[in-house]
């Protein structure tokens, strides 16, 4: 059995040889409970921010250099990625003072409060990658298919150009949807434990 569960259990129980769990016990757990939740929330966004600082090491090499020189996106590509950065890093440090304001939380009106602004902070994290991954990638074929393809192909673009837009916009839109499915499944799990905790603290309310 759970141990919340058992908690609140034994809180409405009757029976003298299990004593009465006062309201203040249960809140202690489910407090605890949602900053274990908060402080993963931190750990798996720092974990990605590393990630992503580390493929891109990886994989921005000479080579991609050289083509976005080539293409004239290599200004563009450097503001990108400082942009990226710098958002996700504030991400990241909104995610810490979450954790932090809510280990050291001590009523239940603020607790409930800040568990749903922390649930607010994920959700426009998911929404930002996203759009930032599908409007960057969006630009980066248009782009490439009007201006980086070999000659032989530009006359079939300019002719087909509604049919290249099409395209793109239905690829990049399913790769939105794997991105939130991605995002869904890795801080769904943990919105709900957080949710979960907000409902019961509204009944000790």
């Amino acid at each position: 059995m759970d141990e919340l569960e058992f908690l609140k259990q034994s809180w409405k129980s009757q029976e003298s040889k299990l004593p009465k769990i006062k309201a203040k016990e249960i809140y202690g757990l489910l407090h605890k409970k949602s900053s274990s939740s908060v402080k993963w929330i931190f750990i798996i966004s720092l974990i990605e921010l590393g990630l992503g600082i580390s493929l891109n090491i990886v994989f921005y090499d000479d080579a991609f250099w050289k083509i976005a020189e080539e293409l004239n996106l290599k200004t563009a590509a450097i503001l990108y990625n400082l942009i990226s950065y710098t958002v996700t890093a504030v991400f990241v440090y909104f995610f810490y003072r979450n954790y932090k304001t809510i280990s050291s939380t001590q009523s239940v009106s603020g607790l409930m409060k800040k568990i749903i602004k922390t649930r607010k902070v994920v959700h426009y994290y998911i929404m930002y990658i996203i759009l930032s991954s599908g409007i960057s990638g969006f630009i980066t074929y248009l782009y490439m298919n009007f201006y980086y393809l070999p000659e032989k192909y530009q006359q079939f673009i300019v002719e087909n150009k509604w049919l290249v837009i099409a395209k793109g916009i239905l690829v990049f839109t399913i790769l939105a949807f794997l991105i939130w499915g991605i995002y869904a499944l890795i801080y769904g799990l943990i919105l709900k434990r957080l949710l979960r905790n907000y409902k019961e603290l509204q009944k000790i309310e």
